[in-house]
């Protein structure tokens, strides 16, 4: 493993818990005008401005690298990763095969067996009989679960390479450059999924992979082996980047190079945030990190919705949010705090005046 000087006590008091719970509201709330064919408000263009994904993925790798690298064994890395997607996606797939049948969908069959083992594995996908079941997709927001597992895999792979490479973060920032360029060409060759019917079996394939999207996770993981956290151009000024960021949306025409760039610029604005008044988090939340459950239960949510032929009204929207709140503290009180508590603690090398020495620190994010 790659183990550099422990990274200050300061890195943990953070506002990621927070940024995590805006990034899945919005998730929630494009999803719910979407599909409940919802009036869009006149502050509207400040939600598609904020896209939840890309903070997802940016935070994701700024968390995870510093996982990683403190880490004792590879092992371990992975096993806190499966604790940390596992359980809850387990049990929001077999809550959802409930809800399912209670609409009278049939899962007594062979085809449904091997898609129940695909989903409990990570390979999302709605196969053909649950088709009809809500808007269409059994629970649309999960599709991002595959893409959070290839990038914790490729993430030791990255960090072996660049390693042998000599200078690793050098090696890394290539890497993020090689992957941003990647991104700009699968947004100039690929229609948005909005404008299709049906998506093409080639965009699907690379949609599902780390390809276009990695640059984002890279962005983060360049981020925190620069410690930008303790910049002064970052820390504490996440008014002053988001200024820059929504100016930049706003009045920067949409494309392909502006995507990839305004993505990018987003994840600085993340992290400025998760660093500028830092213990607001803790404040508001009180260490409650509900954030995944609400973005995996509100596909389910407003399938329920659909099921039942309700949306339109403006109510909707907060009836929706509220629910998916409800849900993810559920899911963080009974199923992901409980698994969590079993990550084991990662060893450090502490940087001291005396030299380098070893120390146990507590639970990687």
């Amino acid at each position: 493993m790659s183990v550099r000087p422990q990274i200050q006590t300061d890195f943990k008091i953070n506002n990621f818990d927070l940024l995590r719970l805006i990034a899945a509201t919005q998730v929630v709330l494009i999803h719910t005008e979407r599909h409940l064919d919802m009036v869009r408000p006149a502050w509207w263009p400040l939600v598609d401005a904020l896209p939840g994904v890309p903070i997802f993925f940016v935070i994701s790798g700024f968390l995870i690298s510093a996982s990683y690298e403190r880490s004792s064994t590879l092992s371990s890395y992975a096993r806190n990763r499966i604790l940390r997607i596992f359980p809850g996606l387990w049990c929001c797939i077999l809550l959802t095969i409930g809800v399912a049948a209670a609409f009278g969908f049939s899962f007594a069959h062979w085809s449904a067996g091997s898609w129940l083992l695909a989903q409990l594995i990570g390979l999302i996908y709605t196969p053909h009989f649950l088709k009809s079941f809500g808007f269409g997709s059994y629970n649309g927001s999960l599709w991002t679960i595959p893409i959070e597992l290839q990038f914790y895999l490729v993430l030791p792979i990255f960090y072996y390479l660049t390693k042998r490479a000599g200078n690793q973060t050098k090696g890394l920032s290539l890497a993020l450059l090689l992957f941003a360029l990647i991104a700009f060409l699968a947004n100039l060759l690929f229609e948005p999924l909005t404008e299709v019917t049906q998506e093409p079996i080639a965009q699907k394939l690379i949609r599902y992979s780390f390809f276009p999207h990695i640059y984002l996770f890279l962005s983060g993981v360049i981020l925190q082996r620069l410690s930008v956290h303790r910049s002064r151009w970052i820390a504490g000024k996440a008014l002053h980047w988001l200024a820059v960021y929504l100016l930049f949306h706003f009045a920067v025409p949409y494309s392909a190079v502006s995507y990839v760039i305004g993505t990018m610029l987003l994840g600085v604005v993340v992290i400025a945030a998760a660093y500028t008044r830092p213990t607001l988090s803790e404040h508001l939340l009180r260490g409650n990190d509900i954030s995944y459950g609400v973005y995996i239960y509100h596909g389910l949510i407003i399938n329920i919705f659909v099921e039942f032929g309700l949306g339109g009204r403006e109510s909707d929207l907060a009836v929706v949010v509220l629910l998916a709140f409800l849900l993810g503290y559920l899911s963080w009180l009974l199923i992901e705090r409980p698994f969590l508590r079993r990550k084991k603690q990662t060893i450090h090398v502490l940087a001291s005046p005396a030299g380098l020495h070893v120390t146990s620190v507590g639970k990687g994010p």
